[in-house]
């Protein structure tokens, strides 16, 4: 499951509550795309892990210590030079996006007290960690987006910070009934859907969480529902924002035979007669744990690739070849049959003229006349050694 504004709401809630007023002690740049922040507060030293990494793009409290590379890059040194022993004032996640705004202040080298942005976009392929002054003035990112790259937003130093907004949604947390009703359920497409493209930070999987607490099949097109649906729904949506403002969070983990499947910050109660539920105190325990053991699960489906190639190629060539076999079996049931044409060939044959494709004689085992097919080409007598053959042949087979 991606990240979805859920989950950075339980991530930012759970940041509040260690890092918030904590300093940063060390910046260190461990992937080309990965942060790793140590901030000590609270008498205690937390090791914040923030990746913009294209296919999987994190952020949560690591109980691992990465290795720095010997040579630290340019987007690293900037950090160091601005945000060391730098003071995390503020943590925000701005209009629910999927993205986590950090506050720090410092001093600069006039001995002035300061503010800077470091901001984290965890958007797919979109993803990006920006660093920003007061006035919102990119200093560098750890991805640079030129206009011919993207043409809604450059992301380079000097430029102006902005979210673009390339669709119309809404904050989740500040829709009315009425926006909720005319704006969403109008839409001409099935329930979940309509959902997930009109509200921001909501995922597929809680658009179907929400349809299902609210016994609605999601794919029910939502300008379709009656009126006592549409309230049903709008009530169960509330509920869980309410939960959602009052940081009452449920960090799962949905596993199938051990794999994990899964994740949330809410209970998705529709899984839950088809997968084993994990619970966890903590979203960063939940994520760590989550993505290493997937991690595993990946790896051990990479490595057995190559084995799964070889028993899968050995089995097609035995299918085929038992096939054959099966069809040489069904064959020899006939060997009887060729040996008693040669036989008949030899005993009338005189009476057979040339170039006959077919004869007719008496079969003295069963006193019953048959039918022998012939090769006009050669003498009867050569299609008596033919049978034979034949006949000798699918005897060896058997």
């Amino acid at each position: 499951m991606a990240f979805d504004g859920i989950t950075i709401a339980n991530i930012v809630q759970e940041l509040k509550e260690t890092i918030l007023n904590g300093r940063i002690h060390k910046i260190a740049q461990t992937e080309s795309d990965e942060l790793l922040l140590t901030i000590k507060n609270n008498k205690g030293q937390y090791r914040l892990l923030l990746s913009a990494s294209a296919s999987l793009p994190l952020m949560y409290l690591s109980s691992v210590n990465k290795q720095s590379p010997l040579t630290a890059p340019g987007f690293c040194m900037l950090l160091r030079k601005h945000l060391l022993n730098g003071k995390i004032i503020e943590i925000t996640q701005p209009d629910f996006e999927r993205i986590v705004n950090f506050t720090v202040e410092h001093y600069n080298e006039l001995g002035d007290l300061c503010k800077k942005y470091l901001i984290i976009e965890l958007m797919g392929k979109h993803s990006n960690i920006i660093f920003c002054t007061e006035d919102n003035v990119i200093l560098d990112s750890i991805k640079h987006i030129p206009s011919y790259v993207s043409s809604v937003r450059e992301v380079l130093p000097g430029r102006k910070y902005f979210i673009p907004e390339t669709s119309v949604k809404y904050n989740p947390q500040l829709i009315t009934r009425e926006l909720f009703f005319s704006e969403i359920l109008t839409k001409a497409m099935p329930l979940s859907k309509a959902l997930y493209t009109s509200l921001k930070g909501i995922s597929p999987v809680v658009a179907e969480e929400i349809c299902y607490r609210a016994s609605i099949s999601s794919e029910i097109y939502a300008d379709t529902l009656r009126d006592n649906e549409r309230l049903h729904l709008y009530h169960m949506f509330s509920l869980i924002t309410e939960d959602i403002c009052a940081g009452r969070f449920r960090p799962v983990i949905l596993t199938d035979k051990k794999e994990p499947k899964e994740f949330s910050s809410l209970l998705l109660t529709h899984y839950e007669k088809n997968y084993e539920t994990q619970y966890y105190k903590s979203i960063s325990q939940l994520l760590e744990t989550y993505y290493a053991e997937k991690n595993t699960f990946t790896r051990i489906r990479q490595k057995s690739v190559d084995l799964r190639k070889v028993v899968q190629n050995s089995l097609e060539r035995n299918y085929k070849k038992y096939d054959l076999q099966e069809k040489q079996l069904r064959d020899t049931a006939k060997r009887d049959k060729y040996k008693i044409y040669g036989e008949l060939i030899n005993t009338y044959g005189y009476q057979v003229e040339e170039g006959s494709s077919s004869f007719e004689a008496l079969n003295y085992y069963t006193n019953e006349m048959v039918t022998i097919p012939l090769d006009s080409t050669i003498p009867p007598l050569e299609n008596a050694k033919k049978y034979f053959d034949r006949y000798t042949k699918l005897k060896r087979t058997c």
